[in-house]
């Protein structure tokens, strides 16, 4: 089902981010996490694509087997950034050929060393106008940053590429992670004053351990971290309460989201399925398609 068709349906709609596991291991958690949450009905699932490409292949094969195995909507990530048209072109061509009809478009991460061998695309909204062209009847998400992109300082002008990419087709964004909402309501509102006016998704991950918070925070440059969660997670005594303190801020941020009737919320799961069941149980929430005009 087209993304646009999936959104309107729903008054606030749920969905789930998963990544493709790298070994047997983490492909019997991964599987058994997908079983747990589609009982939730989430108005889709998306699946991460590694810098560079590096995930393609894993990538592929996990979007296709949930679209085969379930009845799950899947958007599959795509970077463009140092792949060529007739890469993506190909790849467009397979997910469309196996009934994949929706995308979510990124630049992908600038090499750390060297420039991209392909320059093909250097923007997302290239990427965007691509597909658009192409292939017109697949739905195109892209990402927002509410908290600013990492590699963009003005404000003023990162909110110029964002609406570049609206402009070329892209149906709704979904924000990169956040912990303090009033983040997420500011970025909307600048949203709205630039002319955009797609469906704008919160991301949410929930913190699970220390490791994690701090895998977080080299990923996710420039998350902020508010000091009363901070103060929070200093009080507590093991890795267990560290979870709950995690979970427990992710709910209330989730509940202050759901009463501003944000358009929806993507969950990045990191191929758990337990702090996604705790929030849903905590709010009272049974499935997205609870959450229906």
């Amino acid at each position: 089902m087209h993304i646009s068709t999936i959104l309107s349906q729903n008054k606030i709609s749920f969905s789930f981010e998963f990544f493709p596991p790298k070994n047997d291991t983490a492909a019997t958690q991964l599987y058994n996490s997908i079983s747990e949450l589609v009982p939730l009905q989430p108005a889709y699932v998306s699946v991460t694509y590694g810098a560079g490409g590096s995930t393609r292949n894993l990538t592929h094969d996990l979007v296709l087997k949930i679209q085969r195995q379930t009845s799950l909507t899947v958007v599959s990530h795509l970077t463009c950034l140092g792949t060529s048209e007739k890469e993506v072109r190909t790849i467009l061509d397979d997910y469309q050929k196996n009934g994949i009809t929706n995308i979510m478009a990124l630049r992908g991460d600038m090499p750390k060393e060297g420039t991209p061998i392909s320059k093909d695309f250097s923007y997302a909204s290239e990427l965007v106008r691509f597909i658009k062209t192409n292939y017109p009847s697949m739905g195109i998400g892209v990402a927002g940053f509410p908290e600013g992109h990492p590699e963009m300082p003005n404000r003023l002008k990162e909110m110029d590429f964002l609406k570049a990419k609206i402009d070329q087709g892209a149906d709704y964004i979904c924000t990169q992670l956040f912990f303090e909402n009033n983040d997420f309501y500011d970025f909307c509102e600048r949203c709205h004053l630039a002319g955009i006016r797609v469906p704008i998704l919160a991301g949410i991950m929930p913190i699970t351990s220390k490791k994690g918070m701090q895998r977080m925070a080299e990923l996710a440059l420039g998350t902020r971290y508010p000091a009363r969660l901070l103060k929070a997670l200093s009080r507590a005594e093991d890795d267990e309460l560290f979870q709950k303190v995690g979970i427990h801020w992710a709910t209330e941020q989730v509940r202050d989201l759901i009463d501003n009737n944000v358009n929806g919320i993507h969950f990045y799961t990191l191929n758990r399925s337990r702090a996604t069941l705790e929030i849903y149980n905590a709010l009272g929430v049974t499935s997205s398609a609870g959450l229906t005009e």
